[in-house]
C-alpha cells in the first residue's frame, strides 16, 4: 500500500498559490509526469488526497518526489509543460502526438530550386503544398509535376546537361543560366496547378498531343495522352465547399473515461482531401487534453489559413500557438463541418474503444504483476528483441515495442546484422542492443522501462553487458522456452528463473511479446530472402537496369505480381516497350520451368 512520504508531505505545505509547471519524479529522480496549473498549491495537492481511478492511482504509486517551476501566467506554464514533455518524454505523460508528420511537396529556396517531398515542412516557405495522406500520394503527385514543370532534378549541379534536359523536364541550369523571372512563373504555375486550376495545363497538353498526331509522331502523341489521363486522375475533382478556395483544418473530439478520440478534416483549396482520427488515453480533464493535442499537433505541422474548433474549451492558451487562426463557428457551413468532425470522432471512439478498453485493462494488470515479479517499477514501455537467420545466412534482428501491455507497431524496428558472421546469437544480440541504445542516447528518444530478450541467461547477460557499457540503468529480462518451444520461464535481471503459470494474464502478455518479436523477425528475414531472389532474377533480364529494378521491387514486391500487371501499368512507372517485351519473355520462361 502506497504511503505519503515525509519529503512530499513537507513540500506540499510549501507550495505557492501561483501558476506553474510541476514535475513528478520516481525514486531514481527521473521525471515521470509533467503537468501545469493555475494554482500549483491546489493542483499538486489533489494528487495526494482523495480517491482516484486506477490510472491515476498507478501514477501516484510511482511518485517519490516532485519539483515545480513558478511562471508568471497559465499561458507560460502551458508552454513550459509542452517543452518539458518534448524534452523528457515522461512515461506517464501520454504523448498525444507521436513523431508522425504528413508529407508535403516543397519548392526549395535556392538559386536553382527543385521539387522535394518533405516531412519537416519549413512553415516560412510559401511554396509548400499539402499535406498528403501518405508518401505514395505525394510521390505520385511529385512524379507528375516533375514531368510538367522543368525544375532541376540533380542534388548538385553537374558540369553538363543530363537526360532530363533532353526530355524537356529540366531547364539545364548547369550549362544555361535561368532567370529568376522564369522560376517565379513556374512557381506560380505549380501553385495554380496544385490548387486545382489545371485548365491551362490540360489545354497545353492537348494542343501538343494534337500537333504530334498531325505530324504523325504517334508515339509522342501517346505519351501526351497518357500524361493528360494522369493529370485528370491525380487532380480528380471533388465538391468545392467554399468558393474562397482557402486551406482549413476542422478539428473536434469525443471522450469516454480516460480515452480521447480526435478527428481532423483537412480542407485544401475549399475541398476536403482526407481526414485523420486518433485514439489516446489521458490524465486530467478532456478539454485540457484536447487543447494539448492541438498544441502538439501544430508544433509538427504548418498552420493553414483557418482552424475550425468546437465550442466548449477555453482556447486562450492556444492563441500564440495558432497565431489567432483558430475560430469557433456558431452557424452555417463551418459549424456543419465542425459537427461532422464531432460525429467522426464519436464513431471512431465507439468502433475502437470496447476492444481497446478490454485489452488495456487486462494488460495493465499483467504489467503490474510483471513489475512485482521482477522487483522493478511498472514497465509502461517494454522493448523486446529476437534474431532470425537461415543456417547463419542473411542474419537479421527485430525489436517490438509494447506500451501499457499493448503492441505499439509504429515503434517496431528492423535491423540487418552488420558485424557478426554465422549463427552467433550472443554477439548478434550485443550488436543490435548496442546500436539501438547508442542511437537512443544520441537522439535523446524515449527510454524503455524494461528490455526483454528472447532466450535464457546467456542472452540476458549479453544485453546487460552492453547496457552497462553505455552507462544505462535499464532492467533486462529473458524468456526461456521448454523442449516443445513453449514459453516456460521468466529470467529476472539478477538471473533468477521464475516459473510461469500458463493460466495467468502475465503468461498471456509475455507469450504475446515473445511471439510478436519472433514473427516480426522471421517476416523481415523472409522478405529479405525473397527480395534477393527477386532482384537476382531481374538482373539477368536485358535492358532492365538498377533504377528499373528498384521501381519494380517497390511497386510489385513479387515476380507473380509483375506477371499479372498489364503493359499500361508498366509504362506508367517508366518502362520502355523494349523493357516490357524483355520482361514478358523472361516471365514466360520462368513460368515454364
Amino acid at each position: 500500500m502506497w504511503k505519503l512520504n515525509e519529503k512530499i508531505k513537507a513540500k506540499l505545505a510549501l507550495l505557492p498559490d501561483a501558476p506553474g509547471s510541476y514535475q513528478m519524479l520516481d525514486d531514481a529522480g527521473r521525471i515521470i509526469y509533467v503537468g501545469k496549473a493555475k494554482s500549483l498549491k491546489n493542483r499538486v495537492k489533489s494528487y495526494f488526497s482523495g480517491s482516484h481511478d486506477a490510472k491515476t492511482t498507478n501514477l501516484v504509486a510511482n511518485i517519490a518526489d516532485f519539483t515545480y517551476i513558478v511562471t508568471s501566467s497559465e499561458l507560460e506554464a502551458f508552454l513550459l509543460e509542452l517543452s518539458l514533455i518534448k524534452e523528457h518524454a515522461p512515461r506517464f505523460n501520454i504523448l498525444l502526438m507521436d513523431d508522425k508528420t504528413y508529407p508535403y511537396i516543397e519548392i526549395t529556396r535556392e538559386k536553382n530550386p527543385k521539387l522535394v517531398i518533405t516531412r519537416k515542412a519549413n512553415t516560412k516557405n510559401r511554396l509548400l503544398f499539402g499535406p498528403y495522406p501518405d508518401a505514395s500520394s505525394a510521390r505520385e503527385t511529385l512524379s507528375l509535376i516533375e514531368k510538367l514543370f522543368p525544375f532541376r532534378k540533380c542534388k548538385a549541379l553537374p558540369k553538363k546537361v543530363c537526360l532530363y534536359y533532353h526530355l524537356g523536364q529540366c531547364l539545364g541550369p548547369c550549362e544555361y543560366p535561368v532567370s529568376i523571372d522564369v522560376y517565379k512563373k513556374m512557381e506560380n504555375d505549380v501553385a495554380a496547378f496544385l490548387s486545382g486550376r489545371d485548365d491551362q495545363v490540360l489545354d497545353d497538353l492537348e494542343k501538343k498531343m494534337e500537333d504530334c498526331s498531325l505530324n504523325k509522331e504517334y508515339e509522342k502523341a501517346g505519351e501526351y495522352r497518357d500524361l493528360i489521363a494522369s493529370v485528370k486522375r491525380t487532380l480528380r475533382k471533388q465538391n468545392v465547399i467554399f468558393n474562397d478556395l482557402s486551406d482549413r483544418d476542422i478539428i473536434n473530439y469525443g471522450f469516454y473515461d480516460h480515452y480521447l478520440a480526435v478527428s481532423i478534416l483537412f480542407m485544401r483549396q475549399g475541398k476536403i482531401i482526407f481526414s485523420e482520427n486518433k485514439l489516446v488515453t489521458f490524465y486530467g480533464e478532456p478539454e485540457e487534453a484536447f487543447i494539448s493535442y492541438v498544441a502538439q499537433f501544430y508544433e509538427l505541422h504548418p498552420l493553414p489559413k483557418e482552424i475550425l474548433l468546437p465550442e466548449g474549451p477555453d482556447y486562450e492558451l492556444l492563441e500564440p500557438i495558432l497565431n489567432d487562426l483558430g475560430f469557433v463557428p456558431k452557424r452555417g457551413k463551418k459549424k456543419e463541418l465542425v459537427d461532422m468532425a464531432k460525429e467522426n470522432a464519436g464513431i471512431y471512439l465507439e468502433n475502437n474503444l470496447s476492444p481497446y478498453l478490454r485489452k488495456s485493462d487486462q494488460s495493465i494488470g499483467a504489467i503490474q504483476t510483471l513489475a512485482d515479479m521482477l522487483g522493478i517499477q511498472v514497465p509502461v514501455r517494454i522493448e523486446a528483441f529476437d534474431n532470425s537467420n537461415t543456417m547463419g545466412s542473411d542474419p537479421v534482428s527485430s525489436m517490438v515495442v509494447f506500451t501499457n501491455g499493448l503492441p505499439d507497431r509504429k515503434e517496431y524496428r528492423k535491423y540487418k546484422v552488420k558485424t557478426v558472421v554465422g549463427p552467433d546469437d550472443y554477439n548478434t544480440m550485443k550488436e543490435i542492443v548496442y546500436r539501438r541504445y547508442q542511437r537512443m542516447l544520441v537522439e535523446k528518444s524515449r527510454r524503455p522501462d524494461l528490455i526483454v530478450m528472447d532466450g535464457g541467461l546467456g542472452q540476458v547477460n549479453a544485453a546487460c553487458e552492453i547496457i552497462a557499457s553505455l552507462e544505462l540503468d535499464i532492467p533486462v529480462a529473458g524468456l526461456k522456452k521448454d523442449d516443445r518451444h513453449h514459453t516456460d520461464f521468466l529470467i529476472s535481471p539478477n538471473g533468477e528463473e521464475i516459473k510461469l503459470d500458463r493460466h495467468q494474464p502475465i503468461y498471456v502478455l509475455l507469450n504475446k511479446i515473445q511471439e510478436e518479436a519472433h514473427r516480426f523477425a522471421v517476416t523481415f528475414h523472409r522478405d529479405r530472402q525473397s527480395k534477393q531472389v527477386y532482384a537476382s532474377y531481374l538482373d539477368k533480364i536485358p535492358s532492365v537496369g538498377k533504377a528499373t529494378k528498384e521501381k519494380l521491387l517497390q511497386k510489385y514486391k513479387t515476380l507473380a505480381n509483375i506477371a499479372k500487371s498489364d503493359d499500361q501499368e508498366l509504362s506508367e512507372i517508366g518502362l520502355t516497350k523494349v523493357q516490357i517485351k524483355n520482361l514478358r519473355i523472361a516471365l514466360a520462361d520462368l513460368s515454364s520451368q
